[in-house]
């Protein structure tokens, strides 16, 4: 009933972003080629906007699954908005990712078909769609195989990778894994999966590999994998997709119960420099400059009333008037840093001056007259 119910949400989603049957003439290929694009929900009429870009390949069927899970955890700010761009290739699959014998390499209409996708494409996107650099590639089978040939470019034009049940080239367990150990100054996103009902020789070797890539030590490799019991070679897309979204875009999602107990709990530095490494991670990432969210303010929050680091409070108070001027947040939070260092005359007065601003993230005007109050009773006023 689960599997209906979030099937039904993303049709739902996907009817109200924008999409669009594109074509494009290609001179690699000497043929035209028909795409599918999604746009973001008020794409229009954000006209100032930009997006990162994900290239569904086998777009007659992975476009929909991705461009439908892409709006449905953009819709809960679990990722960014992207433009989706779905590439069809019904009739030329194998033409599309073919590979040389001789090298493995893609050779003759699998070379076109790689110079089309990086070459044309994606300035074809750039240049009719406002696209941000951040780029991710989507493959099945023979065509998650051939996603990994943009890897090797000493600068690659995708910086995320969904490759699911590849069917694997020679040698290409032995050239991605070399490739993926090398340190960068950029970051690199690699998702995997197979299945217990998969293809024998896919799960055989997406095991073999996954045990490679897990092995290496890359601070700026961010590798994620599955391997899903109840699923084969087909179904398995319906599952790693949304997987691989949430692996790929970890850091842009608010801050979660296990990021709390694992990451903020456990710092010995302030919680406060981890919140703003997280925002400028993701401007820094995806090239969003995102408005810190009330939740991830109240994580910190909770983080600092937990180890009683009260002397944070000041910090969090001055950065939540910044980002949410218009509210109590940041009164609320400079008002506990006075409290708690003894000033508390300061802290009534300024839980009192909040009540003229907006409640938000069930902080409220109630619980700051009561906050000042109950301080005007310990100073018998």
């Amino acid at each position: 009933m689960k599997f209906f119910v979030v099937t039904a949400l993303l049709c739902f989603n996907l009817t109200l972003a924008q999409t669009i049957y594109d074509s494009i003439e290609s001179q690699s290929l000497g043929s035209t080629r028909e795409l599918k694009i999604q746009l973001p929900r008020n794409y229009e009429e954000n006209s100032e906007k930009y997006y990162p870009l994900i290239v569904a390949l086998d777009g007659d069927y992975l476009f929909e699954i991705t461009a439908g899970n892409v709006d449905y955890y953009s819709y809960w700010e679990d990722m960014p908005e992207a433009i989706v761009v779905g590439v069809n290739q019904d009739d030329s699959r194998s033409e599309d990712c073919n590979i040389s014998l001789e090298d493995y390499l893609p050779s003759k209409t699998g070379a076109q078909f790689y110079d089309f996708i990086e070459n044309e494409l994606l300035n074809f996107m750039s240049e009719n769609y406002r696209t941000l650099n951040f780029k991710v590639i989507v493959g099945h089978g023979k065509t998650a195989n051939f996603i990994n040939y943009f890897l090797f470019k000493n600068r690659p034009v995708f910086n995320a990778f969904i490759a699911l049940s590849p069917s694997l080239s020679y040698n290409m367990e032995e050239n991605l894994t070399s490739r993926l150990s090398l340190e960068a100054d950029y970051k690199t996103f690699y998702y995997l999966s197979t299945a217990a009902l998969d293809i024998k020789l896919n799960n055989k070797e997406a095991d073999a590999l996954n045990i490679k890539i897990g092995a290496i030590q890359n601070k700026n490799l961010f590798y994620g994998f599955d391997n899903f019991d109840d699923a084969n070679h087909y179904s398995l897309v319906a599952q790693s997709i949304p997987k691989a979204l949430q692996s790929i875009f970890f850091v842009f999602q608010p801050i979660s119960k296990a990021e709390y107990k694992e990451h903020i709990l456990t710092l010995e530095t302030s919680p406060v420099d981890y919140l703003i490494e997280k925002y400028e991670t993701i401007e820094t990432l995806f090239g969003i400059k995102k408005q810190i969210l009330v939740n991830d303010f109240r994580a910190i929050d909770a983080a600092i009333q937990k180890t009683k680091q009260f002397k944070y409070f000041e910090e969090l108070g001055k950065i939540a008037s910044k980002q949410h001027p218009n509210t109590i947040l940041g009164s609320y939070y400079i008002g506990r840093y006075y409290e708690e260092m003894g000033k508390l005359k300061k802290a009534m007065n300024i839980y009192r001056s909040a009540y003229v601003l907006e409640e938000t993230g069930g902080y409220t005007k109630d619980d700051m007259l009561e906050r000042a109050d109950q301080i005007k009773r310990e100073l018998g006023l």
